[in-house]
């Protein structure tokens, strides 16, 4: 429910502060008064669409607050979407829209805390619901005729609506991959064929390591030079162990000489024995040296043909590399990589036969959840149908008759279903489309109907309706007060109206009206000019009522009108105290 609404600066409204209250609250005003304008900043303060126009000539800001009780629906919507309530249980939404340079900006708050505009919308679906005449359009849609009836028949259909987005997205997929299939077969051929070529010459290639080039260049380096390299083994042998060529002593033979001079010398001075340890570990290593370098030039031996059967590994695996490298390793991830997709391409392939079957055993799992739906949809029509009649004989359509037409249609994933809202408002008459049949007055009353009917339904905690009464009079308009005051005992309804009959009704009863003052304008000098302001006042005295409502029976507070407003005032007064012992 609304407790208040704020305004600064916006459009005609200099500064105005309002509050509300259960049950109906009604706004009356001569027509251009500027009624609208508290409609428009709740629509804004709750994520409509500002505009420059919005703030007020003179000033670069304008702000709009407004207060809301809480109920369990928000309640349950905080703790979703982690948003922390006042501890008063309200909400507070405010909007401020400034000027900077040639641009507007707009920046929402809930309770203090920057709200994006979804979020705000969010939070409006649970907060207020306008309607206005001009909404009769988009009535008569009927792609909104659905919607509506849908929400009429609740969890059921919405739980059903799933279940069939679920089927449709399922459904739609495997139709895709089926005629994709179809599209893509001889692609999907030609490359199976180069792929497998590439997997055979890659595996008659036996690639092991990123390293083979290497290892197979080095003992290729090997066998081509074993000749020297024995020679120079056989030499350095020859130097560090054994030299039979009775030239100059070997190492080994020199360093064992000076060994045993050393250990004579230890025997003498103990001081010398770490020379002693570093010639003893020299001499061991230079004889395990000789012994290797010799066991070395023993093994090497020439391999003709070990040698061509390298110089031909390594032009093979150079020509892989050349085709899938550059380098051996990116030839050997190219081998998995097409061994992977050979497997995707070969490997438990779905022929287009069972493609095809999926794909219609899918449909027609998506055809039975329409069924389904279809049958909640029509028991629904048929509680909608009962029920909307119900709320219109009371708005003078004692004939009324209302039908919800349901056609086939290709699946979507919303159903399988057309909805048509059919309707006669006179005897006589046959059941057309809602857009053929209704007049102004009686998509009005057809509209209010609508919203009893789905008053119930866990909605919005304020109905807003702006000028829901346009074109009717006389026994319609006191029908649609009425019907307004009874919405009122269940929601909080704000009405703007022109109908005296609806607003001898008000619980609260609100004055809107324009305003000429003085004010200073100060640019080259100051000088004085006028300026318009809308003024809202709220009637808390029953002649102040009596009065508001004669000017708008009357046109003037002339002594017919008074008593005509005195007496609309007394009858609603009977029949909001006959509603309160009904409820009892």
């Amino acid at each position: 429910m609304l407790l208040s609404l704020r305004i600064q600066n916006f459009t005609l409204i200099d500064e105005l502060e309002l509050e509300f209250g259960a049950g109906l609250n009604v706004l009356t005003g001569e027509t251009g008064a500027g009624k609208s304008i508290i409609l428009d900043a709740i629509d804004l303060v709750l994520g409509g669409k500002p505009s420059l126009r919005m703030i007020r000539t003179g000033t670069e800001k304008a702000t709009i607050e407004g207060t809301f009780t809480v109920n369990d629906r928000i309640r349950e919507w905080s703790i979703e979407r982690e948003f922390d309530l006042s501890d008063d249980d309200t909400v507070i939404c405010s909007r401020e829209l400034s000027i900077q340079g040639t641009n507007l900006r707009s920046r929402m708050r809930v309770n203090g805390a920057i709200c994006n505009r979804q979020l705000a919308q969010e939070l409006r679906e649970l907060l207020i619901e306008i309607t206005a005449q001009g909404q009769t359009v988009q009535l008569t849609n009927p792609t909104h005729q659905k919607e509506l009836l849908d929400l009429y028949g609740g969890g059921k259909i919405f739980q059903q609506q799933e279940n069939i987005g679920r089927a449709y997205t399922a459904y739609q997929q495997a139709y895709r991959i089926w005629i994709d299939r179809q599209q893509n077969e001889q692609q999907r051929l030609q490359r199976l064929d180069l792929l497998q070529y590439q997997a055979e010459e890659l595996s008659q290639a036996h690639l092991t390591t990123p390293e083979e080039i290497l290892d197979l260049e080095t003992e290729r380096q090997r066998l081509s030079h074993v000749v020297d390299l024995q020679q120079q083994s056989y030499a350095i042998y020859q130097l560090l162990y054994q030299n039979d060529t009775g030239g100059s002593i070997a190492v080994a033979d020199m360093l064992g000489k000076a060994e045993s001079t050393l250990i004579d010398m230890v025997e003498i001075d103990s001081s010398l024995q770490s020379t002693l340890d570093l010639v003893s570990l020299a001499l061991a290593q230079v004889t395990e040296a000789g012994r290797e370098i010799n066991y070395y030039g023993d093994a090497l031996e020439a391999d003709p043909d070990r040698l061509l059967e390298i110089e031909e590994r390594i032009r093979t695996l150079k020509l892989i590399c050349r085709k899938y490298g550059p380098s051996l390793t990116e030839a050997i991830e190219f081998e998995h990589s097409v061994q992977t997709e050979l497997a995707q391409l070969t490997g438990a392939v779905v022929s287009l036969e069972e493609l095809e079957r999926q794909s219609q055993d899918l449909y027609a799992k998506l055809i039975d959840a329409c069924q389904q739906l279809t049958t909640l949809r029509q028991q629904a029509a048929l509680d909608l149908e009962r029920h909307l009649i119900g709320e219109l004989k009371p708005l003078a359509m004692d004939k009324v008759k209302f039908q919800v037409e349901i056609a086939t249609q290709t699946p979507t994933a919303t159903g399988a279903d057309t909805i048509i809202f059919n309707f006669s408002p006179n005897p006589g008459e046959p059941l057309q489309p809602l857009a053929a049949t209704a007049s102004g007055g009686e998509m009005s009353r057809f509209l209010l109907a609508l919203k009893a009917c789905f008053s119930n339904n866990g909605g919005a905690g304020t109905l807003i309706f702006d000028e829901i009464d346009a074109g009717v009079s006389g026994k319609v308009a006191q029908s649609i007060a009425s019907k307004l005051h009874h919405l009122s005992q269940s929601q909080q309804v704000l009405c703007v109206t022109h109908q005296p009959l609806i607003a001898a009704m008000a619980d609260r009863h609100f004055r809107v009206a324009k305003e000429t003052i003085s004010a200073e304008h100060t640019g080259n000098g100051t000088s004085v000019v006028e300026r318009t302001i809308v003024r809202i006042e709220e009637l808390h005295s029953q002649q102040q009522r009596r009065d508001e409502i004669a000017q708008i029976a009357g046109g003037q507070s002339a002594q017919e009108a008074i008593s005509f407003a005195t007496s609309l005032l007394s009858q609603a007064k009977t029949r909001k105290k006959a509603v309160k012992q009904s409820r009892k």
